[in-house]
Parts: C-alpha cells; sequence; structure tokens
C-alpha cells in the first residue's frame, strides 16, 4: 500500500495539469541542474574533482606511447553490471568495477568507456533507460548530464557504441584481458555488438594499467588518507565499545556506521573481521558461515581488521587489543613482540 501512496504523490508531482493542482515548488530535472564536476557524499566530506580520473586516464595513455603503441588506438572498457540476487528482482547493491572507477570516476552500472590514447580524449556511453525507470529509479538523466558530471569530452548511448566507434576508425581497440594476481581470476572481457569488425589487441593494455594503478597521484594519495583516516576514527569507537560480555558483530556494526555516518563511506573495502580469542588465528574470519557472532570473553584478545571505501578507495587497518583494557603478561609478550618486528620492517 505505501508503494501506491508513493507513485500516486510522483504521478502528481510530474503531472500536475493532469490531476488538476499545482505544487509551490517542483524539482529541477537534470538538464536544468548545476551539476558538480566533482564527486562529494555530502557536507564534511572530502570532495574528489574530476581531474583525478582525468589524470588517471592520461598517464595510462602517456604509458602505452611510451611502450610503443600504434597510433590511432582506442582503449574501451565495460563498466559493471547490475545483477538481481539470484533469481530474485531484487538488486545486489552495486558497486563499480576497479579499472572502469580508476579512469572515469563513473558510480553508475551498465556504462562504456572509450579512450583515444594519441590525444587522451575520452568517451562514456551510457544505457538508453525506458522511460518508466522513471517510477521507480528516479528522473532520467541526459548525455549532457554525464559530460559534466564525469568531466569527459563526449557521452553517447550503448547502442550507438558501433557508429561512433566506426566514426574513429581506430588501428586498434586495445581491451582488458588478464588475470588478477591475488584473486587468480580472468578480467571479464568487454563486448558489444559489431565488436569483430575491429582489430582487437588483448596483450597491451592489462599489465600497463596495473602498473599505473599501482603508483598513486597526489590527488588519490589524498583520498585514501581520507578513508585510512575516518577508519582509523572508526576503530578508536570500536575500542571504546568492546568489552567482555559484547558480541563481535557489534564491533562491525559500530565501524560501519561510523565510517558511514561521520566518513560518507557506504561499503567496506572487503569484510569485516571482527575476531575475538581462538578466531584470530582464522586469517578470513567473518565469513558468511562464521559472521562474526561469536561472544567476547574475558582474557581475550580482539583481532579487528576492518577498512572503508570512499570512491573506490580503501583503507586497509588491523588492531588488536585484549577486551578487558589490559593485557596479561603473555599477551603482552606477543604484542610487543608483533610490534618490534612491524617497525624493524
Amino acid at each position: 500500500m505505501l508503494r501506491v501512496v508513493n507513485l500516486i504523490l510522483f504521478l502528481i508531482a510530474s503531472h500536475p495539469t493532469v490531476f488538476h493542482c499545482r505544487p509551490s515548488h517542483r524539482r529541477r530535472m537534470p538538464n536544468s541542474e548545476v551539476v558538480p564536476d566533482y564527486f562529494q557524499m555530502g557536507p564534511g566530506t572530502l570532495k574528489i574533482p574530476n581531474t583525478l580520473y582525468k589524470e588517471n586516464r592520461k598517464r595510462v595513455c602517456d604509458a602505452l606511447i611510451s611502450a610503443n603503441t600504434p597510433r590511432g588506438s582506442v582503449l574501451f572498457f565495460q563498466g559493471g553490471a547490475q545483477l538481481q540476487q539470484y533469481d530474485t528482482d531484487r538488486d545486489i547493491e552495486f558497486q563499480q568495477e576497479s579499472y572502469f572507477m580508476w579512469l572515469f570516476g563513473v558510480m553508475e552500472s551498465d556504462f562504456y568507456g572509450a579512450v583515444d590514447v594519441d590525444t587522451a580524449q575520452s568517451i562514456l556511453f551510457m544505457p538508453r533507460l525506458p522511460s518508466s525507470y522513471a517510477v521507480w529509479m528516479g528522473a532520467l538523466k541526459t548525455p549532457e548530464y554525464f559530460k559534466k558530471r564525469y568531466g569527459v569530452d563526449n557521452v553517447y548511448y550503448t547502442d550507438e557504441i558501433m557508429t561512433i566507434l566506426g566514426q574513429l576508425r581506430p588501428s586498434a581497440l586495445l581491451i582488458m584481458s588478464g588475470v588478477n594476481s591475488d584473486s587468480k581470476s580472468e578480467f571479464t572481457v568487454p563486448s558489444f555488438e559489431g565488436m569483430d569488425s575491429f582489430k582487437i589487441d588483448t596483450s597491451t593494455l592489462y599489465n600497463i594499467i596495473a602498473e599505473c594503478r599501482v603508483i598513486k597521484s597526489d590527488e588519490e594519495m589524498k583520498v585514501m588518507r581520507y578513508s585510512s583516516q575516518v577508519s582509523c576514527e572508526a576503530h578508536r569507537e570500536v575500542m571504546k565499545l568492546m568489552r567482555p560480555g559484547r558480541m563481535e558483530y557489534e564491533g562491525e556494526a559500530t565501524f560501519k556506521h561510523y565510517t558511514y555516518m561521520k566518513g560518507g563511506m557506504r561499503f567496506t573495502g572487503y569484510t569485516c573481521i571482527c575476531a575475538s580469542g581462538e578466531n584470530a588465528a582464522v586469517l578470513h574470519y567473518g565469513h558468511a558461515g562464521e559472521p562474526n557472532d561469536k561472544r567476547v570473553n574475558d582474557g581475550d584478545m580482539l583481532l579487528f581488521d576492518m577498512g572503508a571505501e570512499y570512491a573506490g578507495y580503501t583503507a586497509d587497518i588491523t588492531v588488536s587489543f585484549p577486551a578487558s583494557g589490559k593485557f596479561t603478561e603473555s599477551q603482552k609478550f606477543v604484542y610487543n613482540t608483533c610490534l618490534k618486528a612491524n617497525k624493524a620492517v
């Protein structure tokens, strides 16, 4: 019933003449709004200029040129897709594919992107959504909106990919293809109708762009420091809370609450590990089968490994402390030994 009421209110606000009423004010559509040229979750959170992503694109192009990539080459990327949970109509909370995020800063799903290697000029391809989308997901944004929002040179629809790339006449499309050294998973190779009519190079790009991501720019360092600072503050809040009798998941809940409320960080960089006692010996504790659900006992050491993520840049922080607030002699010995080793390295 509530969803029906909300739908009726939306229709009244969108079509006041049909419903014979005139609201005192109407929400401006995206093409008439002042479109920000930066990302920021809210007041007090970090503002990230679009120039960060423009610089990333330029760095990749420079690296490719230095590697004697043929002139006229064009990078082509496919962003993350919106997926549903198994056979349900429930959307899985979307997070952008990491390489696409690093290049374009695009938060929305189902985008594609291209970059001319010679000029570093950039193109985004946005999905052409049906008008019914607006009822469920909000006002439809235009190509001009996304051009301003993400600071790219041009924006077209995904059903225009073949036409636009055909006009560019690239000597080759440089496509990501490789295996992640940590997960051992293969990168999903992008595809579109008519792709086989272009010369495809899958061997050049992966190692070069991966190396570019390793070396952070000054703007990227600012974001990483912000993620780390807010995550540190959250860890301190968790340490204040935890004591014998608490549940491990209370530490996770406190961390997530603080980083989202204070830092605008909707996601963590990985599953939170909130281990007490012998659970601290399990490297990736906190998974679905062990969901941080043990009661903390007096005498336990706590090992909490949590990091919040902001605009694709995550912190990774591990702390160890006694649940009682005071180390036993054996805990003190192990802790200080590890601390000395850490400082030595």
